[in-house]
Parts: structure tokens; sequence; C-alpha cells
């Protein structure tokens, strides 16, 4: 691990360049776009990487200008992308939002035969987990290419044999696949997780309708630690075995761009519970509960997947009700 520093938490997962449309309207007709960088996974490394937290991005990218800024934009905001691969055969992905004034926006993927489509278990490097306490992955990378589903699960057994804890997200994305297929590989990747954290439609595309108690103890009886429910404007809720805590949503007046916001949700979380403030599960569960409301809300006052994130002072002073001095 020669050159490489120590991590609070890995990422692993696609990032994209994101193009975006400078005004509203059909994406056939715009003739101006803005330029961004986009992935679940780099969305969380940078929220935490703003919160204080150091981390570690592993991913593959093209030998291309857009990896080259994929990877630039990164290292700007502090994580670590010094394991990243770059292949001269296949591209960096790339995705569009299309904005109409209404509803949460269009997304279309140019990402198959990406890079890290290529992805195989046989590249999955125990370097990814050296110094490093926590890995965080998502349901997406699974849907990328034929081995890159075997690729996470291996991922997630490494790390947890080098005595990492794990967090998955489902982050369902039906236009990359079956949903036989998702509901199938998305299931058989919770039991080597520690922390699960689906939206309430994620948690019934898995297993139905439930009540939100019964998602907890469903998921929790799968094996994980802590089931981490996100309720949309109705804020979310926490399960472990020893208790159970709902958060109150952080109120916005407006949504902008919901795009990101699980992610920043994520990023919020696991700042807090990683640092194990609390006495006891119901305190760990409400401070952690309350950052990743906050952030989440904020997520979605930006049109952009993670320009809006704030810092941990920031967080802090909103938490507590304090306002910033500007002038």
């Amino acid at each position: 691990m020669s050159g490489t520093r120590a991590a609070d938490v890995v990422t692993l997962g696609e990032s994209m360049v994101l193009l975006q449309p400078m005004s509203e309207g059909p994406l056939a007709y715009a003739p101006l776009f803005t330029r961004s960088l986009a992935g679940a996974e780099s969305n969380v490394a940078i929220g935490l990487s703003r919160l204080g937290l150091s981390v570690r991005w592993i991913s593959r990218l093209g030998a291309d200008p857009f990896g080259d800024y994929v990877l630039a934009t990164l290292a700007g905001e502090g994580v670590d992308v010094s394991l990243t691969e770059r292949d001269g055969a296949f591209p960096t992905a790339v995705y569009f939002k299309e904005f109409k004034g209404y509803g949460d926006p269009n997304v279309y993927y140019y990402r198959k035969g990406s890079a890290v489509s290529q992805w195989t278990p046989d590249r999955v490097d125990r370097n990814w987990f050296e110094g490093a306490r926590h890995l965080h992955v998502t349901g997406i990378t699974p849907a990328l290419g034929p081995g890159t589903a075997d690729t996470v699960r291996k991922a997630m057994t490494v790390a947890r044999e080098m005595g990492l804890t794990v967090s998955f997200d489902p982050n369902l994305r039906r236009k990359l696949w079956s949903e036989e297929a998702a509901r199938e590989t998305l299931l058989s990747l919770i039991p080597l997780c520690d922390v699960f954290m689906p939206g309430l439609e994620e948690a019934e595309f898995l297993v139905g309708p439930m009540t939100e108690e019964a998602y907890g103890a469903h998921f929790l009886t799968m094996g994980v630690n802590a089931v981490v429910l996100k309720l949309g404007e109705e804020g979310s809720i926490g399960f472990t075995s020893l208790a159970a805590v709902r958060s109150k949503p952080h109120k916005v007046s407006r949504v902008i761009d919901t795009v990101g916001a699980g992610d920043a949700f994520a990023a919020g979380f696991l700042s807090a519970w990683l640092a194990e403030e609390g006495e006891n599960d119901e305190e760990r569960l409400g401070l952690a509960l309350a950052r990743a409301n906050l952030m989440g809300a904020l997520a979605t006052q930006y049109r952009g997947d993670w320009e809006g994130m704030p810092k941990l002072s920031e967080v802090n002073r909103m938490l507590e009700g304090g306002r910033e001095t500007t002038r």
C-alpha cells in the first residue's frame, strides 16, 4: 500500500460526466450544456470528505479527457483516487439530465460498454481496503456489466474479512436491468453488509408491502446490524436489534433537483454513525438520522448531484439552529 493514505471510508463504483442543459425544456432542443461529475459512490465520497472524513474512491475510467476530469474533480475535493484504474479500450461513462419544470428530472444514461462495465472479480485487490475502516457500495454497480455483481460481492466479502464494516444502499436503477435480475442480486448482497439503507419504495420492491417496522425486522433477520429506511418527505427511521428511532425531516421550501439526495443522506448518516457518538443505539441512531435528513434535504436545493453538499461546520450550525455570518 505504498503511497496510499489511510481512509475512514472506501467507496467503490462508477462516476460519469454529467451534462445538464442550461435551460429547462426537452433535451432535444437544448443548445447549451454545463458539465459536472455524477455517480452515487463518488457523491457519497465527496459528501464524507466535506464532513471531515478521509475517503478512498475505487473505480475504472477511460483513458480519455472525461476520465481526467473525474479524477481532477474528486482529487480537488480531497478524495484519494490513487488506486483508480484507467482503461484505453473502454470509455468513461456519460449521462444527461432533462429538466421540464415539473417533477423529477429525466435521466438518460450512456454507460453501456464503459470502463467500469468490464470489472471482474479477479480485479478486486486487498490493497483497496488496507488501512480503512468502512466500505460503502450501492446496487448500481452490479447492474453495469456481466461481471460487476460478482465484483461487488467479492469486494464486500474481502472487506469484511479484513475487518471493515460495510454499508449497502440498493439505489435501484430500473433503466439498467430487469426487475427480476435486480431483485435477485440486491437481495443476495444484503447479508454481506452491516448497514442496509433502502428507500421505502426499494424495500417494497425487494420484499413486498409491509409496515415500516416490519421492514426493519425483516432486514435485521438477514444479518445486518442496522437498517436505515429513507421516507422522503416524512424523514427516516432506523432500526437495530436494540432500538428503533424515527427522525423528523428537515423541511425545505422548494425542491429543485432530487437526484443525489439519497447519496447526501448516506454521507450524512455514515459520517455520524462511524463517529459512534451517543451512549446507546437509540442516541447513536438519532444523531445519525438527524444529520442524514439535513444532508438529503440540502441536496435537493441544487441542480447538481453533489455541489451543494455542506461542510461539517455548516451542518453543525444548522442542526444547532444557528445562522451563518455572510457579511
